[in-house]
């Protein structure tokens, strides 16, 4: 909590994408770990009850959608076309990508779920023979990026469409970048939210078809 309450007090004063909370945070506690020697299955289970409120604070990300109903009712096609545009395209490019650099079959099936939660990603990639600590790390990785970048490409090519930016924030960062978008507008993070959704239920769907390309 004080490593993250840091990382908050940085990227106040600073004002730098790049000093993130949740990259800072993870550098400190990273950094305390390997400072005081202490084994990190000890951390993990003294932070557990910390860990566990991860469940309700997703869950809690339906009180946007609620509020914002009517608007994601209107703008449901094109949220869900963009969505199912982002999740396939994001499988697509891993394979492709993973097998022009010459990535073996389980690395690539490991990288295949960054853009997804990690609940839904790690059992994926673990029921195709992934390995789930390469998975949770892209994941994160994954979803700090898109918090700390998500603004900027929004404007680089000129994405000022609250819905859009929400099914690029949800679809492309997950739970982490559906975080920043509650920061952005309620739409944005309503859109967001629903997006992580649908983008989990279609990566679900879609994986064991592609994965049966590099079995």
């Amino acid at each position: 909590l004080a490593a993250f309450r840091i990382g908050q007090l940085c990227q106040a004063k600073w004002k730098n994408p790049v000093l993130n909370p949740i990259l800072i945070a993870a550098i400190l506690v990273i950094g305390f770990l390997l400072l005081t020697g202490m084994d990190p299955g000890v951390y993990k289970s003294g932070a557990s009850y910390i860990s566990w409120l991860m469940t309700p604070a997703t869950i809690s990300l339906a009180i946007s959608m609620y509020e914002q109903f009517q608007a994601l009712k209107k703008n449901l096609k094109a949220i869900v076309t963009g969505v199912a545009a982002g999740a396939l395209s994001c499988l697509l490019f891993l394979i492709v990508g993973g097998l022009l650099l010459k990535f073996d079959t389980p690395l690539i099936i490991s990288l295949m779920p960054k853009s997804v939660t990690t609940a839904i990603g790690v059992s994926l990639s673990e029921m195709f023979g992934g390995m789930s600590a390469v998975t949770t790390a892209a994941i994160i990785v994954t979803g700090i990026f898109a918090n700390m970048m998500g603004l900027i490409f929004c404007k680089l090519f000129r994405i000022t469409d609250p819905v859009a930016q929400g099914v690029a924030f949800g679809t492309a960062g997950h739970v982490i970048g559906t975080a920043k978008a509650n920061e952005v507008d309620p739409l944005t993070g309503a859109v967001s939210s629903l997006s992580l959704v649908v983008a989990g239920l279609l990566t679900a769907i879609l994986f064991p078809v592609l994965t049966a390309f590099l079995q």
